[in-house]
């Protein structure tokens, strides 16, 4: 069962999040906060499995609680919530640590899916929101340059699978298509993240979109 807490300001929105995602036999939702400092005490509490935390909050906002969260042991996936895909905020909760983002707008159907995607530890932003996401957030050269010499430290290996990780492929699927075994491509996962800094793959695979190593 995939325990969730829901955080958002607005109580219409918690109640419909719920209705929607306690429809399916497999997630339950294990407690709600209406702002920040809430949502960091309901994880302790509860442990979920995933929080969906809406960003823009009064008193403490869904930024500063991701950071809080993130940094718990054992923290759990948190997927940031927007009603819009170019919102400014959500390029800061990746870099905060969020392991993706979902439009208040998505379909039923879809929401439940990526809530299991979530608690399954992948990323949950497809590469065209990441695109979208990085070209919105200025000056994108001075970005690919950082980006790049944050690079210089890795094998060509470890290069193709961080650009396996901006499409937001599965251990699975990168092992299929890069001819590699499941166990050798967590090594590579998990040894590139400490190389680069980053706190999860969502961050590795937002560094491949600024670093330009995907394409259209």
């Amino acid at each position: 069962m995939i325990r969730l807490v829901l955080v958002d300001d607005e109580p219409m929105v918690l109640a419909h999040l719920r209705t929607i995602l306690e429809s399916a036999e497999d997630i339950t939702v294990a407690g709600q906060a209406q702002d920040g400092a809430e949502a960091v005490e309901a994880v302790v509490r509860h442990r979920p499995h995933v929080v969906l935390m809406d960003l823009r909050m009064p008193g403490v906002d869904g930024l500063t609680a991701i950071e809080w969260i993130t940094k718990l042991p054992e923290p759990p996936a948190v997927v940031a919530l927007t009603t819009f895909d170019a919102d400014s905020y959500v390029l800061r909760a990746l870099q905060a640590g969020a392991s993706g983002f979902l439009v208040k707008s998505t379909p039923p159907e879809d929401l439940i899916g990526l809530v299991r995607v979530a608690a399954d530890g992948h990323t949950v932003l497809s590469p065209e929101a990441a695109r979208r996401l990085v070209a919105a957030s200025g000056d994108v050269r001075r970005r690919t340059e950082e980006a790049r010499r944050r690079l210089v430290g890795l094998t060509e290996r470890e290069v193709d699978v961080l650009a396996c990780l901006g499409y937001g492929l599965s251990n699975a699927d990168i092992a299929a298509k890069l001819h590699l075994s499941e166990a050798t491509v967590k090594s590579y996962v998990s040894r590139m993240l400490v190389k680069l800094g980053c706190a999860n793959r969502t961050q590795a695979g937002l560094l491949a979109h600024e670093a330009d190593l995907l394409r259209p």
